[in-house]
């Protein structure tokens, strides 16, 4: 696995510490391999569950990286003393207790957990009122800027029918994706609707017509897959079909990392990736 990380060096400062959380999945072995490719990001200390196999294990080791000198463990205190960053993937439970933890220290929190309910994300948005929070449904580069051109064409195609096909692997537990769904919300935006009251998430049986205006969800999982996602707008005698396809995890890991060097000067708030990439400007 090729992983190409020449054009991610920022000028010299101190290095941020980084912990990882759930270091002993596939995510937190790609974020533990992002930061350290990366000038300006070092990492702290890695975490996982209580209960997790990987518990002891040297992060460097078990990311596929030479050892790194630090152990996996689940000492949540003694991981964020002094540290600068946590980098999040888990799940929504935890990445609230992270985002409590960031609030009380100060703390840069980078979450790409997905599936959280309304409750949670007002957790969330109630910690960056003194953490720096980035949050995104999708840290890859490539899709935050596919996310800006659907909101773009949704609004410029205001007759044309929206459908979202995702494909994830067979392991995935939520649905819609986060991407699916920040696709959606893109849409919504640029038809200046709210998406949870134009979402159709399942069809069945006699559904009769498709309701103008709606946004369409169709979920897909099968096999290794990291992700497929296809936003159709399909007009009169016309489709026009923006697609991204995930190859490898560290798409992702690279978004995060970006994502931390960036908020290293912001104020305490809720960011997302199109704040990272100016695409908000």
């Amino acid at each position: 696995m090729t992983d190409s990380t020449a054009n991610l060096k920022p000028d010299s400062k101190a290095d941020l510490k980084v912990v990882v959380a759930g270091a002993g999945g596939r995510m937190g072995a790609a974020n533990i391999r992002a930061i350290s490719a990366l000038t300006g990001l070092t990492l702290k200390a890695a975490l996982d569950r209580a209960e997790s196999s990987h518990i002891g294990i040297d992060a460097g080791t078990n990311a596929g990286l030479a050892p790194l000198g630090i152990a996996i463990s689940e000492d949540v205190d003694a991981a964020l003393d002094d540290a600068d960053v946590i980098v999040d993937f888990t799940a929504p439970a935890s990445s609230v207790a992270f985002a409590r933890h960031a609030a009380e220290r100060g703390l840069i929190h980078i979450i790409g957990t997905t599936g959280l309910t309304a409750s949670e994300e007002a957790d969330i948005a109630a910690a960056a009122k003194s953490a720096r929070i980035v949050k995104s449904g999708n840290f890859s580069l490539g899709v935050n800027v596919l996310a800006d051109l659907v909101r773009k064409a949704a609004a410029a195609l205001t007759a044309y029918d929206i459908e979202i096909v995702e494909m994830h692997h067979s392991k995935k537990v939520d649905a819609p994706s986060g991407t699916a769904l920040l696709l959606g919300e893109a849409a919504a935006e640029g038809r200046k609707v709210a998406l949870a009251e134009k979402s159709v998430r399942v069809r069945d049986g006699h559904t009769g017509p498709r309701e103008p205006g709606s946004i369409g969800f169709a979920t897909l999982r099968g096999g290794t897959v990291v992700g497929d996602h296809t936003v159709i707008l399909a007009g009169p005698c016309e489709r026009i079909e923006l697609t991204h396809r995930a190859e490898d995890r560290m798409i992702f890991a690279h978004g995060a990392a970006r994502a931390a060097l960036w908020a290293r000067d912001k104020a305490p708030g809720l960011y997302s990736m199109a704040d990272v990439l100016g695409l908000n400007a």
